[in-house]
């Protein structure tokens, strides 16, 4: 590839063709980044998104509120602007969201102070609202329940509901009207707060993709969203991930083959009027201290300083621990005698040497005059009673285990 003269004239030919294929190479690069980036929209995506058209996106339910004349948008702002807004004309749906912020639930509030309508779904759904009532769900199943019909308002009067429910409500507050449950747990529930009202469910199974049409889904979603006359309609998608603002409306895929590329090309470009460039000072010596050297250098120390009883007693206490736990013991402080003593009776089969050598590297433990050949003896003799110890247990446990089998499979 050759550049034109023309293009950048104060370098030479070969920085001129570098420089080109640095460019080529980022923009190549930046394509094939924005063209193999992964695919939110599939079924394995549980958000239930209006932008999404997997099974578990909310696609479907928005569009068909569309096409029946909902005067219906998405929130895709702060919270709080639409808390100002907000009035008895209001119908906010919280499908799924996820937020902690003290300042979402003040909105929420808000809304529902001025006479506004809020479905909210799932955990955080319920952790959103006032009360704060829900909890996570512990003994659900993951295949569909289908919903018993509890209350007598108009809302429990929807048909047959199916849903898997992610949370449940903490009972307690005599204004809340459960109107379905699954297996006695609320699954579909109301309440007024202020002037508002609120209908949560334990998830937003009902207005997915691939359960809205199923049974009477369609007209539980419909039941809790009121009639539409005279209402304004609002899918927040602020909580799911990405609030917009003015600036929003600049991204897109452009602008994130433009965050990858750019700073690629910044790197080419200064890799190719650099490569010249030789280094402004000396570099340092390399240091001398590789592997080896330390630990010829630590050995040394550890000579001088006559520490041959610490190997043995970090070799003692790591050997206490270890038989401790094999025998199902709490790890405490106690001496060899004991420590042989529940080795002995946990396992009978041990070593006959086992008390002696115990004993042995205890005393040596705090002997500052021990002679290095000695506490080298003494830790191959722990390792090798380690060793014998894991032995004897793996087999204690198979023959356990047999023992059991045999037990649940005989007639």
């Amino acid at each position: 590839m050759k550049a034109p003269s023309w293009f950048l004239p104060s370098l030479d030919s070969k920085d001129r063709k570098v420089l080109v294929l640095a460019v080529s190479a980022a923009l190549i690069l930046a394509i094939a980044t924005g063209l193999l980036l992964p695919n939110s929209d599939n079924d394995d995506n549980r958000l239930p998104s209006t932008y999404l058209s997997g099974k578990h996106g909310a696609l479907a339910a928005y569009e068909m509120l569309e096409r029946a004349g909902y005067p219906i948008e998405r929130w895709e702002r702060p919270l709080g602007e639409l808390a100002a807004q907000a009035g008895p004309q209001t119908v906010v749906i919280f499908a799924e969201p996820f937020t902690r912020e003290q300042d979402d639930m003040k909105a929420v509030r808000q809304i529902l102070e001025k006479g506004g309508r809020v479905l909210a779904t799932g955990f955080w759904g319920g952790f959103l609202l006032p009360g704060q009532s829900a909890a996570p769900g512990s003994s659900f199943s993951p295949t569909a329940c289908q919903l018993t019909p509890q209350g007598l308002d108009p809302l429990a009067s929807s048909g047959e509901v199916w849903m898997i429910p992610s949370a449940t409500w903490q009972p307690g507050n005599p204004a809340v009207r459960v109107q379905y449950d699954c297996a006695g747990q609320p699954a579909v529930l109301e309440y007024d707060w202020g002037d508002g009202h609120v209908i949560w469910w334990a998830s937003s199974t009902p207005l997915e993709n691939a359960s809205l049409t199923r049974a009477q889904n369609l007209d539980l979603f419909l039941n809790s969203l009121g009639p539409h006359e005279g209402k304004h309609f609002y899918w927040d998608e602020s909580l799911h991930g990405e609030i917009r603002s003015s600036w929003s409306y600049a991204t897109g895929p452009a602008l994130r083959l433009l965050e990858i590329g750019i700073p690629l090309l910044v790197l080419l470009i200064l890799f190719s009027f650099s490569r010249r460039s030789g280094p402004v000072r000396e570099l340092p010596p390399p240091i001398r201290a590789t592997p080896i050297e330390f630990l010829e250098a630590l050995g040394s120390l550890y000579k001088n300083a006559g520490a041959a009883s610490t190997a043995v007693a970090v070799a003692w206490e790591r050997f206490r621990r270890h038989a401790l736990w094999l025998c199902g013991m709490r790890v405490q402080r106690i001496d060899a005698a004991e420590v042989a003593a529940v080795i002995r009776r946990r396992f009978p089969k041990a070593d006959p040497t086992l008390e002696g050598d115990l004993d042995a590297c205890e005393q040596a433990a705090t002997n500052d005059t021990l002679n290095p050949k000695e506490a080298l003896r003494l830790v191959q003799l722990l390792a090798a009673h380690t060793e014998k110890l894991d032995a004897i247990a793996n087999r204690t446990t198979a023959f356990t285990e047999m023992k059991v089998s045999e037990l649940t499979t005989a007639p």
